[in-house]
């Protein structure tokens, strides 16, 4: 099995593709079965999360390109910008992944979200496409501000900063 274990950043001859969803891009420790049907593992840094057209070196030195696949996704749109602005503020307030465009939010497909943003006067179109939510505000993955205080020294010594 073939053992993938870098990313690489700038221009590389392309040798194969891996077609994955988004949940499957957050994971750093995957089996895989490559476009040309080579099977792979895949051995990333924890925490690394995978997007469309990222370039991943095996340890034979083949370059893998990854694929964002189609996937159930719901389109969000409004009559108006303060309006779409509150759906995304409604939605963040639950920690939903969401991919931010020019007028429209995309989120994985969850019958209670759509309940919500109809209430919210959503317009909302399913479809099939290629998910990349937003890293977040600090370029990695969720975390709580209780997660911080807990990095400094006086949460260590029993106190709160």
């Amino acid at each position: 099995m073939l053992n993938i274990t870098q990313r690489l950043t700038g221009l590389h001859q392309i040798d194969d593709q891996l077609l994955l969803p988004f949940d499957l891009r957050q994971r750093s420790r995957l089996r895989v079965t490559l476009q040309s049907g080579l099977e792979a593992a895949l051995m990333l840094d924890r925490g690394t999360i995978l997007r469309g057209g990222d370039l991943l070196k095996a340890e034979d030195g083949r370059v893998v390109q990854i694929v964002a696949a189609n996937e159930p996704v719901t389109r969000v749109t409004a009559s108006n910008q303060q309006a779409l602005m509150g759906a995304a503020y409604h939605l963040g307030n639950r920690h939903v992944p969401l991919q931010v465009g020019d007028g429209w939010l995309l989120l994985e497909q969850d019958h209670v979200l759509k309940d919500m943003l109809v209430g919210l006067g959503m317009t909302l179109t399913d479809e099939q496409a290629p998910f990349e939510p937003e890293a977040g505000a600090y370029g990695g993955g969720h975390r709580h501000h209780d997660d911080d205080i807990a990095r400094l020294p006086s949460a260590r010594l029993g106190r709160h900063g």
